[in-house]
């Protein structure tokens, strides 16, 4: 028997699981179960970070449902007019259960009673931690196109991901290492041992912040960033003291914005991250 027929008969089966409960499932999510057998794995995403690499990787139709924070412009990682094509689940056993993937895609903060009962039902739940450094996020690319049965994707993705990371490291070449500060929303700052500051240091920016002794999700006050000031600011919140008239005076240090967009998630975020602070290197900051 072949492994998409083994799938099949297993989401057949299921069906008789689920459909029992197919009432509680609201109204963002498909209205009934699927049982098609020969298109590939199905899946649902109950992960925002997950989200945007299931996107690049799988056929529309095999996505069954997204987390409901990739509808949501303050927490998505995805463009708007790609995460509305999705259906969004808020993640209940109920939704997922009447949704009848082949495999639900989660965060390792998943309850271990929703892992416990979707694992239960027939539904296996892979798991997935943030991604800490670029290694660790190509290492989830290529699990989830595995998973969608697209490793062909997943490795043409990944190849974006260096290309995007190369140009990076080439904007950074002989610009000279310039301090810097992130200012995340709600005016603190990232850690040394994050994605981000891993793609600052390609770029040639030193951490203005680390080197003053603060870690990640300290509070940045203005009243500091004034007297304090850095080479280059890059300016991703949104707080009154981070659009302050001060900030305009400090006339050796250059501000840049950078879209918090791009601070949520590994993944393909990754590009535009790296694509952006190329720009700000070449732009002789």
């Amino acid at each position: 028997m072949s492994a998409q027929n083994t799938l099949g008969n297993g989401r057949i089966w299921r069906f008789a699981l689920v459909v029992a409960g197919a009432w509680l499932l609201p109204a963002c999510a498909v209205e009934r179960p699927r049982i098609e057998a020969d298109d590939g794995p199905h899946l649902v995403s109950l992960n925002p970070c997950m989200d945007a690499i299931l996107a690049e990787v799988a056929d529309p139709d095999q996505v069954l449902a997204l987390s409901h924070y990739s509808h949501d412009p303050q927490s998505s990682s995805i463009d708007p007019l790609v995460a509305e094509r999705f259906a969004v689940t808020g993640g209940t056993v109920e939704e997922v259960a009447a949704l009848n993937p082949d495999y639900v895609l989660a965060g390792t903060f998943l309850a271990p009673a929703t892992r416990g009962a979707l694992e239960r039902m027939g539904f296996p739940v892979a798991a997935f931690g943030i991604a800490g450094t670029v290694d660790d996020s190509l290492a989830q690319m290529r699990e989830v196109a595995q998973l969608a049965g697209h490793a062909d994707r997943g490795e043409a993705l990944v190849a974006r991901v260096e290309a995007a990371l190369a140009a990076l490291d080439a904007a950074a070449a002989g610009q000279g290492e310039r301090s810097a500060v992130l200012w995340q929303p709600g005016q603190i700052v990232p850690g040394e041992q994050t994605l981000v500051a891993q793609l600052m240091q390609r770029a040639g920016l030193a951490s203005h912040t680390s080197a003053r002794g603060m870690g990640q999700a300290d509070y940045l006050s203005l009243e500091v960033m004034l007297a304090d000031p850095p080479d280059l600011l890059l300016l991703a919140g949104a707080e009154r003291g981070q659009h302050h008239p001060a900030l305009s005076e400090l006339g050796q240090t250059q501000v840049e914005a950078f879209d918090p967009s791009l601070l949520y998630c590994a993944g393909p975020t990754i590009i535009r991250a790296a694509d952006r602070l190329a720009e700000i290197r070449r732009s002789g900051a």
